[in-house]
């Protein structure tokens, strides 16, 4: 046999099949493919089985190399890199050069697999220097691939073990200073540029300056010197996320899922009003951009006014968000695009050509079968207008929700249990003599006179406010204290928002809700938290029904207790980075 391919591998699942394919179409036949892997934990020896290769306990690359060769049956050796591929007719003009020439061990020239200039640019430049210094300095990586005699591997003892970094190039050179070395002119190696891509161009370019700095003085260079790690590591995926600037919910829940992604990606963040305040105090990559408000008045939504202040200010918004989010993501070259319910980042996906994903609360209302009495039918109409128009076409809606209604189209459309702070879940719920009361607005006058009529005590959030007026004792918002009274309290007062419903629910609190009118979202909320018994829905708040609330929170404790279940998010985190991975 005139050749053996050695291929150390580790997590190649992705690279190795595309190097395999190029083997198997070269004209030249006379070969043995061996593959050294270092206990790969993908498909890595699996698919090197269905390509015929043989298969070698590897480790690190000098370790895979020499245990390949080993096991060779070829004249020649030739070590290449997982992430290669040959080009047409390589394994032959190789072969016939190095013969041809009298060459004891050389290099083949490369070219990127990438259209990106600087990768062009400085692969042009790598070969150039590399056929420059090849008389001065022989030296050269697995990415060039390195044809050699066997003979001549095994009278230098092969590559040095106790070399983490550079085995190569001091491979090259002991075989060099027996034998002969050259840069092969024809023959041609394609090659990954996913070290690029993962480390970024600067630092890619000073670990190689300062890497050929070291071996052009004569010294030896360390992997942990250089930062630098064998195999095929995970890539940080590039993520854009888009946040609802309406209420605090949104920005809320999305904290949950930023905190679970920048454990393994990079995360920039697009968020309006509260929002942007609350997500750019907790991190670094947030940018504000303008969003959309609704206009209530008296605990309603007043549609008109709504729509004639947005539309006065979509015009100006539209391309001061759309300059701003596409030059930062330009810069940043994200893989996928996040929306919470947020309309900017939806056409930003569509303008950047990346996949979508939708997580949020929101879109219950469009992808399931929700029931809804006939008088609440034409807010339903209205708001999934709304909905179908602020996101359109994700590759996958992902859904948060107590309540579970039918999926319209379970392969596109996933539902999970409520998004909740690590706060949330480690509070302990006690049952203590209070209620309390939480209002977005500080409007509603009447429920302070009904809720005086009572001997309970009431502690209530919204009103800007901290004073004790007989059996009300009012509070700004302070989160720690609002968790602590949320806690313990017997029972909940609100109106339908989905984020503090959840929370109660979850602290086994029964909820009395009086969603803001023609609000649909807080309406459909609050229709199901009553179909399922974990409180009651009420247009408005009066004494005789809170009076019988108060007197079933036994029963809706119960009922709460029994039915419903959450798993500290860990199944949407789940789902999502499978997502995440399939759509990337």
């Amino acid at each position: 046999m005139k050749l053996s391919i050695i291929i150390p591998t580790y997590n190649e699942e992705e690279f190795l099949p595309h190097l395999l394919e190029s083997i198997k179409r070269q004209n030249f036949t006379d070969y043995e493919v061996i593959i050294a892997d270092a206990n790969s934990t993908d498909r890595t020896r699996e698919i090197a089985e269905s390509y015929d290769a043989k298969i070698v306990d590897g480790g690190l690359p000098a370790v895979g190399r020499n245990k390949g060769a080993e096991i060779a049956q070829g004249k020649l050796l030739l070590f290449l890199d997982a992430d290669v591929i040959m080009a047409p007719g390589y394994l032959q003009e190789a072969f016939e050069e190095f013969i041809e020439g009298g060459i004891g061990i050389s290099i083949t020239q490369i070219i990127p697999l990438s259209d990106k200039t600087f990768d062009k640019v400085s692969h042009d430049f790598a070969n150039l220097f590399m056929r420059y210094v090849e008389d001065l300095k022989p030296h050269g990586a697995g990415c060039y691939g390195i044809l050699t005699w066997k003979k001549l591997h095994e009278i230098v003892g092969g590559f040095d073990e106790q070399l983490d970094f550079g085995e190569d190039t001091d491979y090259i050179e002991k075989i060099a200073y027996i034998s002969s070395f050259k840069v092969l002119r024809e023959p041609r190696l394609f090659i990954s540029t996913r070290r690029t891509e993962e480390e970024g161009k600067r630092n890619i370019a000073m670990k190689y300056a300062k890497s050929t700095f070291y071996q052009f003085t004569g010294r030896k260079i360390s992997a942990d010197q250089l930062n630098y790690q064998f195999g095929h590591s995970e890539r940080r995926k590039r993520i854009i996320y888009g946040v609802c600037g309406e209420g605090m919910g949104h920005a809320i829940r999305s904290g949950v899922i930023i905190d679970h992604l920048l454990q393994n990606h990079d995360v920039t963040i697009f968020a309006s009003d509260r929002a942007y305040q609350y997500l750019a105090s907790k991190y670094d990559d947030v940018y504000e951009i303008e969003g959309f408000n609704t206009v209530y008045e008296a605990n309603e939504v007043k549609n008109r006014r709504t729509f004639m202040k947005n539309i006065k200010y979509i015009p100006q918004d539209l391309g001061h968000n759309l300059r701003l989010m596409y030059n930062v993501a330009k810069s940043s070259n994200p893989d996928l695009v996040i929306s919470d319910f947020e309309f900017y980042s939806n056409l930003l996906s569509k303008m950047l050509r990346i996949p979508l994903i939708s997580l949020d609360n929101m879109h219950v209302i469009t992808q399931c079968e929700t029931d809804v009495p006939e008088e609440f039918k034409r807010d339903r109409f209205r708001a999934a207008s709304v909905v179908r128009s602020f996101i359109q076409r994700p590759r996958y809606y992902l859904i948060t929700s107590y309540f579970f209604p039918k999926i319209k189209n379970p392969q596109k459309v996933k539902m999970f249990p409520p998004i909740l702070r690590e706060k949330v879940l480690n509070l302990k719920p006690s049952t203590r003599e209070y209620i309390l009361v939480y209002q977005t607005s500080d409007s509603n006058l009447k429920l302070l006179e009904v809720l005086k009529e009572f001997d309970d005590e009431f502690i209530i959030y919204g009103f800007h406010k901290n004073e004790k007026l007989e059996n009300l004792s009012f509070k700004n918002f302070n989160e720690d204290e609002f968790f602590e009274d949320l806690a313990g309290a017997r029972a909940v007062i609100t109106n339908g928002g989905f984020s503090l419903i959840s929370e109660a629910i979850y602290l086994e609190k029964p909820v009395y809700s009086i969603p803001v009118k023609k609000q649909f979202e807080q309406i459909l909320n609050a229709l199901y938290l009553d179909k399922l018994e974990y409180g009651e829905f009420h247009k408005d708040l009066d004494r005789e029904s809170l009076e019988k609330f108060l007197s079933k929170l036994e029963n809706y404790r119960s009922k709460i207790k029994s039915r419903f279940k959450h798993d500290h998010n860990q199944a949407l985190f789940q789902k999502l980075d499978e997502i995440i991975e399939e759509l990337t």
